[in-house]
Order: C-alpha cells, then structure tokens, then sequence
C-alpha cells in the first residue's frame, strides 16, 4: 500500500514508543521525517541491503584496517553516536532528519536492548561511527557520520563482520548510495525484502554487543 511518489511513503502519525517501533522494523517500514512534520512511516521499493558475505573492501581501505590507527568499539557511547549522527554536517544536506524526538526514541530503544551502536575512534577521539536496530538477526541501519576519511567505512565494515560471524541474514541500508554500493550493498525489491524479513526476525538468540574499543588490525 506504500505510495510510488514519494518512493514508500506508508503512512503519517502515530508515536515513537518501543512497541510501535519494534512492529514496524519486523514488517519492514521505518520512520523519518523533519521537524515540523507529523511521524512519516516508510517502506521504499527497492530496498537496499548489504548481505555480509557479500561485503566488499577496497584495497586502500583493507590497508587502513590492517594499520590499526583507528579502534572500533561496540555499544560503548551510543548517545554520542545519535549526536553526531544529527549534528555533524553533511554535503547537499541541509538540516537533519533526526529530530530530538528520533533521538530520545533511539536513545530509549538502546536502553531496552534493541538500538546499537559502532564508535570509530583515532587517539582516543570519536571520529565517526553508525547505530541502527536489531530485531532478531536482522540489523536496520539508520545513521553514520565521519569526521576523518573512511572512518563511517570502517564502523560498517567492522557492523559487517560481527554480523556475519553472529548469522546475521542483512543490514537493511534503506536507500542507496554509492557509499553503500562501494561496499557490496545491492537493491531487493521490496516483496523480496518482505520475505527475507520475516525469516530473519524469527530468531530468538541473544548477543552480547558492548565491546571496549580495541585497534582494528586485532579485532
């Protein structure tokens, strides 16, 4: 039932609170919408996925892995993480989409154990980084920033492996990009998605995702 134009546009209204939250990323729609707008509810088609086997790295960026001048740690200041994810500037971006409401949502979701986050840090400071939702074995990226080059590269390079290691059947990108595509991310549409959704909410198995930040080249 989502409109053609604009792309997965499903419905408007509603709230923020867990339960809602948790239906809607297991039925495949997410929110987004700006200040001054009413809760929009999305489901494009298509829908851009990274399977993690299927993840691709440059040579430049396997090398600045292997050099371990940045250090990835999981879960460890998710707060942060939505911050700058809404504050740091973009090109062609005016604005964020990520309204106090979005955070203090995410922020609540992280607390009950849904919402996570990837911190890339180079001499002790925050650098770039990603959070997004678990449901099952499924991941639903939402935002990442970078304040040095590659570093929003690393966090989803570094998501990507722990995910696969974990079983993990996607991380739902939402919509693409050439960053994500540089990755190996691909489009699926959205009946596809639909499908591959459902089998991976399914899952009951827990993770331990907080980890202490340790140099790429050893994680």
């Amino acid at each position: 039932m989502a409109e053609k134009e604009p792309d997965g546009l499903l419905a408007a209204g509603g709230d923020l609170e867990p339960i809602r939250l948790v239906n809607a990323y297991s039925s495949g729609i997410f929110p987004w919408y700006s200040e001054g707008q009413p809760i929009l509810w999305w489901s494009p088609d298509p829908r851009t996925l990274l399977f993690p086997g299927k993840l691709h790295i440059s040579r430049s960026l396997a090398k600045r892995l292997r050099q371990g001048r940045f250090e990835i740690s999981f879960d460890l200041d998710f707060n942060r993480v939505v911050t700058a994810c809404a504050t740091v500037a973009r090109k062609q971006q005016d604005g964020t989409w990520i309204v106090d409401k979005m955070q203090a949502a995410y922020k609540r979701m992280h607390i009950l154990g849904f919402a996570h986050s990837v911190e890339v840090w180079q001499d002790k400071e925050l650098v770039g980084g990603l959070y997004g939702m678990s449901v099952g074995k499924a991941f639903y990226g939402e935002s990442m920033f970078s304040l040095v080059p590659d570093a929003s590269k690393v966090a989803l390079v570094m998501l990507t492996k722990r995910l696969q290691a974990w079983g993990f059947h996607f991380i739902d990108c939402q919509v693409v990009t050439s960053h994500l595509v540089s990755l190996g991310a691909e489009t699926v549409a959205r009946d596809d998605f639909l499908q591959l959704n459902q089998l991976a909410v399914e899952s009951e198995e827990q993770f331990e995702w907080r980890q202490e930040a340790i140099a790429t080249n050893d994680a």
